[in-house]
């Protein structure tokens, strides 16, 4: 329900107070003003000026926006403290407290209309739904707030779009997601808007599904867009995460040393902006770094530490993606059952909605475990599950290498003609990873000329 600011609520305000206060409408008036101008003002006939509206706030002992809305003093500054507090709470610590203080915020936004402090509140809530794997929930949060800076410049969306684009990466929806950045750094170029803060934003967002897609050499381009970027931007939190996104790149270039680097740069700028959520996804991702060289004891330190500091949020989402990696170190180290363990129980909590492509490690691993056993029955029905969730969310990297285990398990059991059917659509996937669902590469930005330079 909003608040009726016409003449005849206020009118019914000042009568309120004025009787609250046991004063007359000459003694409220006087000396400026008479008592027909309130009785005026009192039965809606009229609107004060603004002269009118703070000599009569000063008399009944109220605040003149009090006065003139019915909003508590000070509310607004009140809730933008909240909203503070909401936001450190998002960042460093848990994240259903974070998520009733933006709620708070936001029903007094709507409730006050004030309408500034409602798209950084539905953000808010996005992202705390985000970390808690409530996707659908997420989306109409960030779907909320687009709308409601429909009429601000892109950059001021550029949050809200990220933070759509997410929900569907999280879903497997990998080419709207990237269709959904891509449109919005275009247009951010077609405009002329060289904002480094919205760019990177999104740059560092798009790396994800490209990688996911196969799509390593957009991934790297776009990286390197966003690294070029990044001394111009105002915000360290992002730089902090293009240099987490950019590591993923650099891991599928095998460039281990500068991984180490890249990680290392966003883990400082994570510690000292206290920012516990990322700062575990920093060890997340050196712990899949030391279980790709093989370091496996390094491996589960690090992802069980990754693990403890998401969960200490109430981060589940991204808790059970951790797990599947966990498991593949498990699995790794000779601890098949607690390894599906864990896997079983992930995808009892995840569902293949609410991450298709994490789904579809688990149900690989727990393939790989079945084979291990002996149980080829077992592990076909894994992969087949894996693959047909892979394919709807268009991750090729991942599918050549399922179609290469399904093929093989295929070849073995005396299915010839399956292997080579399997076989071959892994090879189209490996061939051009990325191409056949992406469209062309957004313009690259027109970047400030360095200092003492001239544009050409």
């Amino acid at each position: 329900m909003t608040e009726d600011h016409g003449p005849d609520e206020f009118g019914r305000r000042l009568q309120r107070l004025r009787h609250a206060k046991g004063l007359t409408q000459r003694a409220l008036a006087e000396p400026a003003y008479t008592a027909a101008y309130v009785s005026t003002l009192e039965a809606g006939r009229a609107r004060p000026s603004d002269a009118a509206l703070k000599h009569l706030a000063a008399r009944l002992g109220v605040d003149t926006d009090e006065l003139a809305t019915g909003r508590p003093a000070h509310l607004a500054a009140r809730l933008r403290l909240t909203l503070a507090e909401a936001q450190a709470e998002l960042a460093t610590g848990d994240v259903e407290l974070a998520a009733r203080r933006f709620a708070e915020v936001l029903e007094h936004a709507e409730r006050e209309e004030l309408t500034a402090l409602r798209p950084a509140a539905l953000l808010g809530l996005g992202e705390c739904a985000l970390e808690a794997g409530r996707l659908d929930r997420a989306r109409d949060h960030f779907e909320q707030a687009e709308r409601l800076l429909a009429d601000q410049p892109l950059p001021a969306r550029a949050a809200a779009v990220r933070g759509r684009a997410v929900t569907h990466l999280l879903a497997g929806e990998l080419r709207y997601s990237c269709y959904l950045l891509e449109t919005a750094i275009d247009q951010l170029g077609a405009a002329g808007l060289h904002d480094p803060d919205a760019l990177l934003l999104l740059y560092s967002a798009v790396i994800g599904p490209y990688m996911d897609m196969g799509a390593h050499a957009r991934a790297a381009q776009a990286a390197e867009l966003a690294l070029a970027l990044a001394p111009d931007a105002t915000d360290p939190a992002l730089v902090a995460h293009l240099h987490r996104s950019v590591a993923r790149t650099l891991i599928a270039e095998g460039r281990t040393a500068e991984v180490d680097r890249s990680l290392a740069k966003a883990q400082e700028l994570y510690q000292r902006l206290r920012l516990t959520g990322d700062l575990a996804k920093c060890h997340w991702m050196r712990g899949y770094v030391h279980a790709q060289a093989d370091d496996l004891p390094s491996a589960e330190a690090e992802l069980r530490t990754a693990r403890a500091m998401l969960a200490t949020r109430r981060a589940e989402l991204f808790t059970h993606q951790i797990d599947v990696e966990l498991a593949d170190v498990l699995r790794r180290t000779g601890r098949p059952a607690e390894a599906a363990g864990l896997l079983t129980t992930l995808l009892d909590a995840i569902g293949s909605e609410r991450g298709a492509v994490h789904a579809a490690g688990a149900h690989r691993l727990l393939g790989l475990l079945a084979e291990d056993a002996g149980d080829s029955a077992a592990a076909e029905e894994h992969w087949v599950r894996a693959l047909s969730l892979l394919e709807r969310a268009g991750a090729a990297g991942d599918l050549a290498d399922l179609c290469r285990l399904l093929g093989d398990l295929y070849r073995r059991t005396g299915r010839t003609e399956l292997a080579l059917d399997v076989y071959r659509t892994g090879l189209g996937h490996r061939a051009a990873p990325g191409t056949t669902t992406l469209g062309p590469a957004p313009a690259a930005p027109v970047l400030p000329a360095p200092a003492g330079g001239h544009q050409p």
